[in-house]
Order: structure tokens, then C-alpha cells, then sequence
């Protein structure tokens, strides 16, 4: 199913109506190292590579503006940079990797800088919300599991 379509798509895109009911419910939390990390994308270059950049801009402006400040200490079953968290999407098998700041592509990471990355950011462990994907197209992405980051500065 596509909403939308590609060449009509402006960097002021509004996501709200995609995500109206998970800000409103259960939401995201983001920490304040996973705030200023993607405030530090936003601000940097590091998206010039992204299949649709002006998507994932919006989306993560967005992200930043409906998601509340994550809890401290940081529940272990919260998504943030650097844990591995397992997600399953539309009834797919599981995958997992570990959530990633950096903008370089590596295996076994999820960039932030993608629209998976950036839609992972903030959940929690069962959480389900929808998965807005490059082309337009939606599918529903949830949380199987979480494990936290080791403090050694992996993201």
C-alpha cells in the first residue's frame, strides 16, 4: 500500500496522522544522548547517502518533537543506541542488530539514519507501530526484545 507519492514529497512532510495514536498511547521515549545524536544527523551531512533523505529528515524531526524524555536510569527494555534489539515486521521472521548512531553502514547494525533505525529509536520490548518505508509504503514493525548496551560506547 503506497500514501504517498515520492515526488510530491516535501521536507516539511507532516507524519502526524501516521503516528497520532502511538504518541498518544504508548509513545516514545527518547534518552538525551539518543536526543542530541539525532540532532547531530539532522545537522550533519551524514544523510546525503540516504535512499530519500527529505523522508527521513521529516521523519526525524517528527520523532523529536512527539517523543517524551526517556526515564532515568534508562529502562533495560527501552530502544536506544547501541543496545541489539530483535523486531520482527509484518509478520516477517525476526531479525536484530545492533541500533546505531553512526552514519557509515556496517553489518549487523541499524542505522538511525534510516527510516528503520529512526522508527526503533524510542520503543519499548513488544511495542508494535507502524514502519513508514523509502517508497512510501507502510508496514507495522514491533519490538521482540531488547538487550541493553554494554557502557562502552558502542553506538
Amino acid at each position: 500500500m503506497t500514501i504517498i507519492k515520492m515526488n510530491q514529497l516535501r521536507e516539511s512532510s507532516d507524519f502526524r496522522s501516521l503516528y497520532e495514536g502511538t504518541s498518544l498511547g504508548a509513545g516514545f521515549h527518547l534518552t538525551v544522548e539518543d536526543r542530541l545524536g539525532i540532532e547531530r544527523l539532522l545537522h550533519g551531512r551524514s544523510m546525503r547517502d540516504a535512499p530519500n533523505p527529505a523522508l527521513l529528515r521529516g521523519f526525524l524531526y517528527h520523532k523529536l518533537r512527539i517523543s517524551r524524555g526517556a526515564p532515568w536510569p534508562t529502562p533495560p527494555e527501552l530502544v536506544v543506541a547501541g543496545c541489539h534489539v530483535t523486531y520482527m515486521i509484518s509478520g516477517g521472521g525476526a531479525r536484530s542488530g545492533v541500533l546505531s548512531m553512526s552514519p557509515a553502514p556496517a553489518p549487523g547494525r541499524v542505522l538511525i539514519a534510516s527510516l528503520l533505525g529512526a522508527t526503533l529509536v524510542g520503543m519499548r520490548k513488544m511495542q508494535k507501530v507502524p514502519l513508514l518505508r523509502d517508497d512510501g509504503s507502510i508496514e507495522t514493525i514491533v519490538v521482540l526484545d531488547v538487550v541493553p548496551a554494554p557502557d562502552n560506547g558502542v553506538a
